[in-house]
């Protein structure tokens, strides 16, 4: 059998209907790469986005996009909900291995983590660009449950297992989502990741 002829029967041959789990595998990869290129698209736009920007951020059609999120509430929505998710996590398991009052190479080795976390998860890093900013970009009715879910999940177990009552929190926090939104709007490839979580140390031990 010529090359030619092995070509027409491979072309020419029945293709093989994907199975429930190969369709259900590729929907959610497609849902990750839109709700990835959603929080992205936050950023080059501030925030004010609709469904075809993002379609055209992820070199997606706008009536693909549209069949997983008619509204880019719903989308917000989903990309908070991830984005918490991974935050929490992220705390949970540093603090299964800071059971005791972490010292400061222990909260250094967290800022690390979170920056770590931050680029390579934009809906991560906008969960705390939020926060920074109240949630204000949110409906009313979605404000108050964000900014409850931050405090009583994030800011407040962090709050506890450092142990400081004064504003160490807002201040390392600050200084890490600050660095991180130079990394976003420029749309840098990396973060200085050890350099950022020193200076994040520096304003809580008030180091120079």
């Amino acid at each position: 059998m010529t090359n030619l002829q092995v070509y027409k029967k491979e072309v020419n041959a029945p293709m093989c209907p994907r199975t429930k789990e190969q369709n259900e595998l590729i929907r959610m990869q497609r849902r990750e790469q839109i709700l990835d290129f959603a929080a992205r698209t936050y950023f080059l736009t501030g925030g004010s986005f609709d469904i075809r920007d993002v379609a055209r951020e992820a070199g997606l059609g706008y009536g693909t996009v549209y069949h997983y999120y008619p509204n880019r509430h719903l989308l917000i929505e989903d990309v908070l909900s991830c984005g918490f998710e991974q935050c929490e996590q992220a705390l949970t398991q540093w603090a299964n291995i800071s059971r005791d009052t972490p010292d400061d190479r222990q909260l250094l080795t967290y800022c690390k983590t979170l920056l770590r976390l931050w680029q390579s998860d934009a809906r991560a890093y906008l969960v705390y660009k939020m926060a920074a900013e109240h949630y204000t970009g949110l409906p009313e009715k979605d404000r108050h449950p964000a900014k409850r879910r931050f405090t009583e999940r994030l800011y407040v177990p962090l709050q506890s297992i450092i142990q400081r009552e004064d504003d160490s929190v807002d201040l390392m926090l600050a200084v890490l989502v600050g660095c991180c939104g130079l990394h976003y709007y420029a749309n840098t490839s990396e973060l200085d990741i050890d350099r950022i979580a020193q200076l994040a140390m520096q304003a809580i031990t008030k180091e120079s």
